[in-house]
């Protein structure tokens, strides 16, 4: 029985220009070898089976050729490339980092470093998975990687380019590999299905191409799969069927059923989905993917992004014509929230169909906005400009709006408000229609409007402002007992709203008459200040009611001797003297500590 041997590895290239999708790096490399620009250290870096291995060991070959070509590629003739070929090369060494990690590996590799290649102009060391070396690795190779000998190179390999060193990085010359593209995988596999006498058709290729994402080392393997399963006839049926993809015929068939919001149609095309064993997290992406592919169809401009098979394509062109770019975009919208959502759901098939329902009565969402039916918004038709009356300076000046409130220091102490004239801040009334007029009263008041926005708020702080106006019509002089009386009340209020230490604080305070206008609250610390001065608005509002009297004031004086006391360092204090103070200031300790029936050690 003949070995066999993987296609990746029995169709690995062996030179630069049969290396696919890398042209930009192979015409670099090409160019370094022959005018002999050949850095010290390169780094190769990208996803997984793109042909950063592979590269390596073309540049390492091709270096030390004896007969290089005129395109810079070896010649498979000489004794270096024969030796290299046949895997017994000593001027080749490669080092698996990822088993191979450790500082004394790299501290192996030096000290062989050091000694000159037996055949060759170079001894190249290939380093695979490099990001793998542990921190003192990568320390321990610093020094040889900036000034290795003149005989010695070093590529290095990896897939995680963030994992490595910047001083690594900075030492490297950087050859950043990109995933190859659908279209040559799919070339590169029509050739080695000829070479294999592989019947396949296009779009099964086409099919492996895409599943694979890039990686030409993962199209291989699925190709050796998919030829074992069909006994070497691929089609575009049996391909789906050995990778347990949904065709994307399924797709369009619920695309129709949406449109016509055939919603048990929907659900029954679901259910038989499901029970071909497709998870719902795999339908939701697919779905997500096949609506995407919809948008990008929608305008030539995009639509190379468009990597599907090609019997597929047209009908994608012509079912996105047929859509609005809002009811793709809701839909997106939809299947994102049902993809962020799925893992959380209990019942995964519910959740799938959920989402499945609000997809089939998008569209009369989207009708429903559109035509404003629910009356929350205003169409832009419906707007009118709105047109202003020119005033003259004249006008301006018999018309000058007023709004302020303007306190009146007599025996009433009554607060006179001023209301603009409507004629400065309504152009309508300024400009009264003929049909319906709005004249002024003879006290020159705006009319009290009927609706809308905001007119209830007005209504209601102009009535308050009215009954503030009348009980502050007559002046209580200020008394010691009276005021006493109305600070008592303020704490009451303070104690029913659970302001327990706004009420302990002020309650120490001590007040005192200065004028009939005026008095003076002593406070004994700076909290005590604190909490008053925080209620200071309050605290006013409620004494000028109480004596209805608004030009009534207070004073916040913080006793000379605490000013003393809050100077001197806390650590003088004793732990008694500082938790009695504690207590002083916040009477809920002791409480506490009587309730909890607590000792304190001091």
């Amino acid at each position: 029985m003949e070995h066999f041997v993987v296609s990746a590895r029995k169709y690995r290239p062996q030179h630069f220009n049969t290396v696919v999708g890398q042209s930009h790096i192979t015409t670099t490399l090409k160019n370094a070898i022959l005018q002999q620009h050949l850095a010290h250290a390169f780094l190769f870096c990208g996803p997984r089976g793109v042909g950063k291995t592979t590269c390596a060991r073309i540049l390492a070959k091709t270096i030390n050729c004896e007969n290089l070509t005129a395109e810079g590629e070896a010649c498979d003739q000489c004794a270096s490339c024969q030796s290299f070929n046949k895997g017994t090369s000593f001027s080749v060494h490669e080092l698996d980092a990822a088993s191979n990690n450790s500082v004394d590996d790299i501290r192996e590799l030096i000290e062989q470093v050091r000694f000159s290649p037996q055949a060759g102009k170079y001894k190249i060391y290939i380093i695979d998975e490099v990001h793998m070396l542990s921190t003192s690795a990568f320390n321990a190779f610093l020094k040889t990687l900036e000034e290795p000998p003149a005989h010695a190179i070093f590529i290095l390999a990896t897939t995680e380019k963030h994992k490595i060193l910047p001083t690594i990085l900075s030492r490297c010359q950087i050859f950043d590999f990109k995933r190859i593209t659908p279209n040559d995988i799919v070339e590169h596999l029509q050739e080695i299905a000829v070479k294999e006498k592989i019947d396949a058709e296009a779009s099964a290729l086409q099919v492996i191409a895409q599943k694979s994402d890039g990686c030409m080392r993962d199209a291989l393997s699925i190709l050796d799969k998919i030829v074992s399963f069909t006994n070497g006839h691929l089609t575009y049926a049996n391909t789906l069927e050995h990778l347990n993809l949904l065709d994307e015929d399924h797709f369009f068939r619920l695309l129709e059923m949406l449109e016509q919001e055939d919603l048990p149609a929907v659900l029954n095309l679901y259910k038989e989905i499901d029970e071909k064993g497709f998870e719902g997290d795999m339908v939701l992406n697919l779905l997500s993917e096949f609506f995407r592919n919809l948008l990008v169809s929608r305008d030539p401009r995009s639509l190379s992004m468009l990597q599907v098979v090609e019997g597929f394509r047209n009908r994608y062109i012509a079912a996105a014509a047929s859509l609005s770019t809002a009811y793709i975009i809701g839909s997106l919208n939809i299947l994102n929230e049902a993809e962020l959502g799925f893992k959380q759901a209990r019942n995964k098939k519910l959740h799938v169909e959920f989402h499945l329902i609000r997809l089939t009565y998008l569209k009369q969402a989207i009708t429903l906005v559109e035509e404003d039916t629910t009356g929350k918004k205003k169409r832009l038709d419906e707007l009118r400009a709105v047109s202003f009356r020119t005033i003259s300076m004249r006008e301006m000046k018999k018309q000058e709006p007023k709004l302020f409130i303007q306190e009146t220091k007599t025996k009433s102490s009554k607060a006179e408000i001023s209301v603009p004239t409507p004629a400065a801040t309504n152009p309508a009334v300024a400009n009264p229609s003929p049909v319906n007029p709005s004249p002024l009263n003879q006290k020159n008041e705006m009319p009290e409007p009927t609706s809308g926005p905001g007119l209830g708020a007005l209504k209601k702080i102009r009535e308050q402002m009215q009954h503030r106006k009348q009980d502050l019509t007559v002046a209580e002089p200020i008394t010691q007992e009276r005021l006493q009386e109305a600070w008592e009340k303020y704490l009451q209020k303070l104690l029913d709203n659970n302001q327990v230490s706004s009420q302990s604080n002020l309650r120490m305070a001590v007040l005192t008459i200065l004028t009939e206008n005026m008095f003076e609250v002593l406070s004994f610390s700076k909290i005590q200040m604190q909490f008053i001065e925080n209620e200071r608005v309050g605290l006013l509002i409620h004494i000028q009611e109480f004596f209805k009297n608004t030009t009534i004031q207070f004073k916040l004086v913080l006793d000379p001797s605490a000013e003393v006391e809050t100077t001197k360092p806390e650590q003088s204090m004793t732990l008694r003297d500082q938790y009695l103070k504690m207590v002083s200031l916040y009477p809920n300790i002791k409480e506490l500590r009587d309730q909890l029936n607590l000792d304190l050690d001091y």
